[in-house]
Parts: structure tokens; sequence; C-alpha cells
């Protein structure tokens, strides 16, 4: 018996972002908006374009990963400024290498200005905007590294030590750690759901 044929035609499936408990409760204002997910009427730019009504502009597709639904990485116009760390000599759970959005929920409830900083930052009305973790600053760096400074290093979400947090260096590419008391740039992004 031959098995029967099956066809679909026009199918679109969307995905939104599963969210955990904690990132639900832990910051309500810094919530992921899911009204804000493209659909398939939206133009996306060029990688490095400035994304109209996004507050940034298009870092890439980041694929699905662990409870993180695939998405576009907007990156902020502009640097926030150079802020510390924070917390130097004090472990922390930010240590995602991929998921800044949950390091920077953990970063919120202690003294960390990096992540402050990101977190204050609003473009477009969005204003869940948070400091990449260090595969996302690294995926800043293949898609739009002409967005950043050439001459200086940025802070990632992602904690090394109790002393130390990875950044990344966009003249090189290149992520090495630093001392959390030290005053780096600080670039936030988003996520914008597909």
């Amino acid at each position: 018996m031959k098995s029967p044929l099956i066809q679909i035609k026009n199918l679109h499936i969307s995905f939104l972002a599963a969210e955990t408990p904690s990132v639900a409760t832990t910051l309500e204002p810094f919530a992921v908006k899911r009204s804000s997910a493209v659909d398939s009427a939206t133009s996306v730019p060029a990688l490095g374009e400035f994304w109209p009504g996004q507050g940034g502009h298009n870092g890439g597709l980041v694929a699905a990963h662990g409870n993180v639904a695939a998405h576009y990485l907007i990156i902020a116009a502009k640097d926030v400024g150079s802020h510390e760390w924070g917390e130097r000599g004090s472990e922390s759970q930010a240590t995602s290498k991929r998921d800044g959005f949950a390091n920077t929920v953990t970063l919120m409830e202690g003294d960390h200005p990096a992540a402050k900083a990101a977190t204050g930052y609003t473009a477009d009305g969005h204003d869940n905007f948070y400091l990449p973790a260090a595969a996302e600053l690294y995926h800043c760096w293949l898609n739009a590294p002409d967005l950043f400074a050439k001459d200086t290093w940025y802070w990632s979400s992602t904690q090394r030590s109790a002393h130390l947090a990875f950044y990344m260096y966009f003249d090189g590419g290149f992520q090495l750690n630093f001392g959390k008391n030290d005053g780096l740039r600080v670039r936030p992004v988003r996520r914008l759901f597909i």
C-alpha cells in the first residue's frame, strides 16, 4: 500500500518567545513585548541598516536556542556611555554566553551600572533593551561591525569570574575578560521576534 502524499501550501508559522516566570516577574517594565513581532508584510532591512520603528539597526537573525525563539537582534542606534560592569569580587549568575536578556535580568537585581545603562535606553517607543551576552556581541561583530567604535572595548553581560566579565573589541573582533570595576562602552540591544 502506497502512503498518501500530503501537500501544504501557503503555510505561515510564527514563533513567540517563551518567557520563564523569573523573567516575567523580575522586571515587569523590562518584559519581552510580543506586540513587536515581525509579520510577513514587514520589510527586513539589510544587515547593519537602520530598521525604522524598531529603535536601531538590523543586527541579523538569531536562531532559536533553549527557550528563546528565533528573532532579529536590534542594535541600538548609539552607545550609552562607558560604565563599570559592577560588583567586582562578587559572583553573579549572569553567566550565559548566549542569553543577554536573562543575564541582564539577573544583573538588574544588584549594582551593575552597565546593565542599568543598557536597560535605561529607549528608542521608537521600545524600552526592552538589554546588555548583550558575549555571543550576541560576536553576532554583532559578524553582521554589523561598522556600527561600533574601533578604538575601545564593549561590555557583555556575561560574567567570567567574581572579578572579571567578557568584553568585545570590534577592531580585531576578539573577546577577552576585563576587571568588573573598569569603565567600558555599552551598546544596548533588543529582540524582535519573528
